[in-house]
């Protein structure tokens, strides 16, 4: 169950020479994208009542704002993927870039609710294709031996926007949400890095020039029905994979440490960029011990030690030990996710191989949108609080990705050590 790379690692060896450095500025570039997309994204999560107030509505008819976002973030996927497998990556990824700027800044401009729906609806759709491209495109164009650090780093990008986010936040006295939303349009900047800095992935290239020119890459249908099982498996991964990740991290700051344990709000702040630090440290350490012992045993590894640490994730009132659970809850919950980059596109058709890593991703991201909705209702069945529903969506979570990854690596071994 995995995609045939073996054209791509012949690629590879004979471009060995190639200028490294070429390949850093890939990857600084895709993490760059990656990291201002989140940042755009979670600006709205922190501006919610601004945004509330600005127009005269409540603060639940702003929250559409974010779902609308996520929804569209499958149609993006495809439609941007599909076409970086026609026309190639660098193209697309400078395209998805430019549209999610150009949407951020005239967000400022928004004159009432409906247009800053619609608006952050169609933000949803360059978010949605920027992950796949940018996989796409560093798998294709470093090293064979990078590839692990190179999908740590990506997907550390994540939350290295939402530090971001919070960091420009502090602007919001002096710019305003407004002002906050023209600053994030700025993110343009990282399309002419692309153009400046940046060539075309050398395996779209070799397997254009076997193909008739401008041939049509298959179509999406195409690749689910040649591809069926392996499809099914990816969306149920990526599925639980967003219940691990929004599972821990929707309610928890606001909801869970604000209004159950009562924490102030520079505390939170301060649990909350401790833990996105931790949990770029994670992507890092395991995509990097992915070279060593496997896409798949990585992510089983990493799911496997988020079991332990639940309880002491939610269960403590004291600061410290709330922080020290959140630190080591995302680095094992992020060092999973800092495989998937390069295990989804290892796994990939190559044929789709921009297609088909973002359309999986965010599938499972749109299935994983019930979370905080799920959380909250066992809480409300039960007349408990949130501590023991993150626990357990958390865990089943956790106990999803280290099943499949275990079962996959036991069905198809081969495809359990990375391609060298």
């Amino acid at each position: 169950m995995s995609g045939d790379f073996s054209s791509d690692l012949a690629i590879d060896r004979s471009a060995t020479a190639r200028d490294r450095a070429t390949a850093r500025h890939v990857v600084a570039a895709s993490f760059l994208a990656w990291m201002l997309d989140a940042c755009d994204f979670f600006i709205v999560l922190f501006t919610i009542d601004n945004v509330a107030r600005s127009f005269g509505v409540s603060i639940g008819a702003v929250l559409l704002a974010p779902t609308l976002t996520l929804v569209t973030r499958p149609i993006g996927a495809f439609l941007f993927g599909h076409a970086a497998d026609r026309f190639g990556r660098k193209p697309l990824l400078m395209a998805a870039i430019v549209t999610y700027s150009l949407i951020e800044g005239g967000s400022a401009l928004s004159p009432n609710l409906t247009v800053f729906l619609a608006l952050r609806a169609l933000f949803g759709v360059a978010l949605g294709g920027v992950w796949g491209v940018g996989t796409s495109l560093i798998m294709e164009s470093v090293p064979t031996s990078w590839r692990g650090i190179a999908s740590g780093i990506l997907q550390a990008g994540y939350p290295a926007g939402y530090l971001l986010a919070s960091l420009t936040f502090l602007l919001l006295p002096a710019l305003g949400w407004r002002g906050l939303y023209v600053l994030g349009g700025c993110s343009i900047l990282a399309a002419v890095y692309i153009a400046v800095r940046i060539p075309e992935s050398p395996v779209w290239l070799s397997q254009r020039g076997k193909t008739a020119h401008g041939a049509p890459a298959p179509g999406l249908w195409f690749v689910v029905r040649n591809n069926a099982a392996l499809c099914v498996f990816a969306v149920v991964l990526m599925a639980s994979f967003n219940f691990l990740s929004h599972g821990s991290q929707d309610l928890y700051p606001k909801l869970f440490l604000g209004l159950e344990r009562q924490i102030s709000h520079p505390s939170i702040t301060l649990i909350v960029v401790l833990y996105n630090i931790a949990a770029i440290a994670g992507g890092l350490c395991f995509g990097m011990l992915s070279e060593r012992i496997g896409r798949q045993y990585a992510i089983a590894l990493a799911a496997l030690l988020i079991l332990p640490l639940l309880p002491l994730w939610t269960l403590p009132h004291s600061i410290l030990w709330l922080t020290i659970g959140a630190m080591g809850v995302q680095f094992c919950i992020q060092g999973a996710w800092g495989v998937v980059p390069a295990y989804l596109s290892e796994l990939s058709p190559p044929s789709a191989r921009a297609t088909f890593p973002g359309v999986a991703y965010q599938c499972g991201n749109l299935i994983a949108a019930s979370n905080a909705v799920l959380q909250n209702g066992i809480a409300g069945a039960f007349g408990i609080g949130l501590a023991l529903p993150l626990m357990l969506v958390t865990g089943l979570a956790a106990l999803a990705v280290l099943t499949l990854s275990l079962l996959n690596a036991r069905l198809h071994p081969e495809s359990a050590v990375r391609r060298s």
